[in-house]
């Protein structure tokens, strides 16, 4: 993985909370349309309202504050029981490295807090320390877990489960996503959020940017390092933080974070998934504010059609100005995600939407499942497998799958080694009959998959079963 562009290169948008690459003629943010203002920034974080003159006017770094380390120095380098690998990403708070637990052989995602900014502001170990605590208490599989805190050398460190895939925010830039696979992230967005409300924790900076998206399309909610833990009985005045176009009308009139601001949040993801950007683009900070606090929620269905009308009703009710109209909590939301759910095609739908324009793919229902069989070059075919399992609509895994060949000893050294090459699904030995046989297979969680990632994934799945077979057979029988 290449390395982040120079600081020098770069400016900020204090809308997004995230850096973009400077051009000579160009310095505004190509996310949002907020213009970065004159000068360069050399770090980023959170906005916090109550320090909102000294954060937006004056942005260089007072002159007693500590030079930045370099911290992609440690790249290659063993740091307590962890092999740095490569740099992941950087944010606010420090440095995220792929690292190797040599002891436990395992990938992880080490958070390393950046020296420099203890000196500069002891509140950034405290909430450094205080994002860990948050994480480790919850274990959700929509959460990104924390293994262990701890202090090596003068780094402090958040060990964290490595996610090998990429962010939402990226998954929005590169893709116009079909509404019901919006609408099932969303739902596990909020299932993951809900987790933290049971907890009495909001997370106050819930974004694109922070929910991590797996190989096999599950998302996963990180970053709680603006994290707060509130009891029922607590007078504490939680001070209002977070990123602007993230950010609850209230939180910019002075009101105190909740539940409710979390959902809002929530409401500005989906809108960005569905529309493919936030819904206030406006070019200055003060325009920006007002907007939010005053301007009508953009009308989702003029900017896209296809949207059923129940899923815009509930984002714009996310979105609501007053947070009493909102879904209280995400616990609120995640039901009335799951009720347009239970609405959704069933998967003899998604089969013939993503193979009615394919003449080489004949398929049809075989029980619960369907028998789809593969014309490949050479006059060769492969028949491949869908099903679906699971009770209710979270639940349901869709696996897709083809027969190689039975799986003859003298085949397993070589089928090692074609598994190890292969970059989507995966070999396995399966019991036919009572025959063992090698099976490529590949599952997705019903929620996240589109017709056009079935239509993919069954022809890759054909041509690799097929070419497994031929390695190792030289016969066509599947």
């Amino acid at each position: 993985m290449s390395h982040s562009p120079k600081t020098a290169d770069l400016l900020y948008c204090f809308g997004c909370n995230e850096r973009f690459r400077a051009t000579d003629d160009w310095r505004i943010c190509p996310r949002c349309g907020l213009s970065s203002g004159d000068e360069d920034i050399t770090t980023d974080g959170p906005t916090f309202l109550w320090k909102s003159s000294d954060f937006w006017a004056s942005r260089q770094p007072q002159s007693d504050a500590t030079d930045p380390v370099d911290m992609t120095r440690l790249i290659g380098e063993q740091l307590g029981d962890f092999k740095i690998q490569s740099l992941l990403g950087r944010g606010g708070m420090g440095y995220v490295f792929l690292a190797r637990h040599v002891h436990l052989d395992r990938d992880s995602a080490l958070k390393i807090l950046a020296p420099e900014l203890i000196v500069r502001d002891p509140d950034y170990l405290d909430r450094f320390l205080h994002e860990g605590q948050a994480m480790a208490s919850m274990q959700h599989p929509n959460i990104v877990s924390v293994y262990n805190i701890e202090l090596i050398g003068e780094y402090h460190c958040l060990d964290m489960e490595y996610v090998s895939g990429r962010s939402l925010q990226h998954l929005i830039r590169d893709h116009r996503l079909p509404t019901e696979r919006i609408l099932f992230l969303g739902a596990e967005i909020a299932r993951g959020l809900s987790e933290a409300h049971r907890e009495g924790i909001l997370h106050r900076d819930l974004k694109p940017d922070n929910i991590l998206m797996t190989l096999n399309g599950v998302p996963k909610i990180g970053d709680f390092g603006l994290a707060k833990r509130l009891s029922p009985d607590s007078q504490e005045r939680v001070l209002p933080a977070g990123t602007p176009h993230y950010m609850a009308p209230e939180l910019f009139q002075g009101g105190q974070p909740t539940p409710a601001t979390d959902v809002y949040a929530l409401g500005v993801c989906m809108f960005q998934m569905l529309a493919g950007r936030v819904p206030f683009a406006q070019p200055g900070m003060n325009a920006l504010i007002g907007a939010v606090t005053s301007q009508s929620i953009p009308n989702l269905r003029l900017l896209r059609p296809d949207i059923p009308l129940e899923m815009a009703e509930v984002v714009h009710q996310m979105l609501d100005k007053s947070p009493g109209n909102r879904p209280q909590n995400a616990i609120e939301a995640v039901a009335m995600l799951d009720a347009i759910i239970g609405g959704l095609p069933d998967l003899q739908t998604l089969v013939d939407e993503a193979f009615d324009f394919e003449p080489h793919v004949l398929w049809k229902p075989v029980g619960g499942a369907f028998e789809l069989n593969v014309r490949l070059p050479q006059e060769r075919h492969q028949v491949v497998w869908i099903e679906s399992s699971g009770s209710s609509a979270r639940e349901k895994v869709l696996k897709i799958y083809s027969h190689c060949c039975p799986a003859v000893k003298q085949y397993y050294e070589k089928a090692l080694r074609l598994n190890d090459v292969i970059t989507h699904g995966a070999l396995m030995l399966q019991d036919i009959n009572g025959v063992p046989w090698f099976v490529m297979q590949n599952c997705y969680p019903r929620y996240t998959v589109d017709a056009e990632e079935v239509r993919r994934s069954v022809l890759e799945i054909a041509f690799h079963a097929d070419a497994i077979e031929k390695e190792l057979t030289g016969q066509d029988r599947n």
